[in-house]
């Protein structure tokens, strides 16, 4: 009998060769991935054969059920102020959700403030996101199917073993499609600027009931502007390179995805998307998940907010001033978490827009329509 300590590893070394077959050629991903699944498939509004399988088999990478969290002083041991964490804010509770974690587990099922939500990282798109993970009143929790679309991470709930898509949240094969999961704004930022801002938020805890080299990058070099998306066989949008980063916002039925080559060098911008003033940030913070092995010793990518631009009766303009983000109106100081921090307008919070940090390549396949934001000559 393996020890559960022997077991887990095993699992990661099935994983990881399952996941180098596929690479090498010697499993396709065409093969459709619905063993072991009762998913009612007669019930879809995609070609099944968009679906490959990844590698992984149904839970072969385990979502979490149960999480726990810490103190950020206790994270402070092994979490380094430079690392990713989402950071999710309900009601003035705050969690962050740390990137080297996510990528061995890719879903979290938990609760916020008493809302109940799946925190969720597809480390094949970059694309973290938040949703409400009620349905019609009903709690569901969610887990990792082993399957992709778009190279996409495709969830499956656990009580009708529906397949939703990570990246829209949308139902798309099973019991429950035409249903759409809510989206809950988050942002990745950088663990310190977490903490500065949240001092009494939490920390998910590394105890998860699985042994991982969390820490270590299983994704080593992925990040990079030149390499080619995993098994992608989709259009290629020649706007941008497939793996550039892009910060997406949908309002309404418009989108515009705002390329990282532009917003890491003028920092700020401020926007109008449908009737919504919004600003984009971008400023120093967080380094790549996807880049070093060691994740804390991965380049710099820095950290992005999306946020609406009107305080009370009041558009504001924001500006790049003197290694800090400040309003032209007022002249107040503000962090990336869309707070101000000094100035006439202290304390005051912008509203979070929910938005993404994806490699282009991902959006364009789910969001074809979407226009590329281009810079303003300055």
């Amino acid at each position: 009998m393996f020890s559960k300590g022997t077991t887990d590893c095993y699992k990661v070394v099935l994983v990881v060769a399952a996941v180098l077959l596929v690479r090498s050629g010697l499993i396709t991903g065409k093969e459709l991935p619905l063993r072991g699944f009762k998913t009612d498939i007669s019930k879809a509004i995609i070609d099944l054969s968009e679906l490959r399988g990844g590698g992984p088999p149904k839970d072969g990478i385990p979502a979490i059920l149960f999480p726990k969290f810490i103190a950020p002083y206790q994270a402070k041991e092994w979490l380094k102020p430079n690392e990713p964490v989402i950071s999710v804010v309900i009601n003035e509770r705050a969690k962050a959700y740390p990137l080297q974690i996510l990528v061995w587990h890719e879903l979290i099922n938990d609760s916020i403030a008493e809302t109940p939500v799946v925190v969720g990282f597809c480390p094949l798109c970059y694309s973290a996101v938040v949703y409400k993970s009620k349905i019609d009143n009903r709690k569901y929790t969610f887990g990792v199917s082993g399957t992709l679309r778009n190279s996409n991470l495709v969830m499956y709930d656990h009580k009708t073993e529906t397949f939703w898509q990570q990246i829209t949240g949308q139902a798309i094969v099973g019991d429950l499609v035409g249903h759409q999961l809510e989206p809950i704004p988050a942002q990745i930022i950088a663990f310190r600027q977490f903490t500065e801002t949240y001092k009494n938020g939490l920390v998910l805890s590394r105890d998860t009931g699985y042994r991982r080299d969390y820490g270590r990058n299983p994704y080593l070099g992925y990040d990079d502007v030149s390499s080619r998306p995993f098994m992608y066989s989709g259009r290629h949008d020649d706007r941008l390179p497939p793996m550039e980063k892009v910060v997406t916002v949908s309002i309404g039925e418009q989108s515009m995805a705002y390329p990282y080559s532009t917003t890491a060098k003028q920092k700020v911008i401020n926007d109008r998307l449908g009737d919504r003033p919004l600003t984009i940030f971008h400023g120093p913070g967080a380094v790549s998940a996807l880049d070093k092995r060691r994740i804390a010793a991965s380049r710099h990518v820095g950290s992005t907010g999306v946020f609406d631009r009107r305080v009370q009766d009041k558009t504001l303009t924001f500006i790049w001033d003197n290694d800090s983000l400040k309003d032209d109106q007022t002249r107040s100081t503000w962090d990336i978490t869309g707070r101000a921090i000094a100035g006439p307008l202290q304390d005051t919070q912008l509203e979070s827009i929910s938005h993404g940090d994806y490699f282009a390549f991902a959006w364009f396949a789910f969001k074809p329509e979407t226009k590329v934001y281009k810079a303003q000559k300055q």
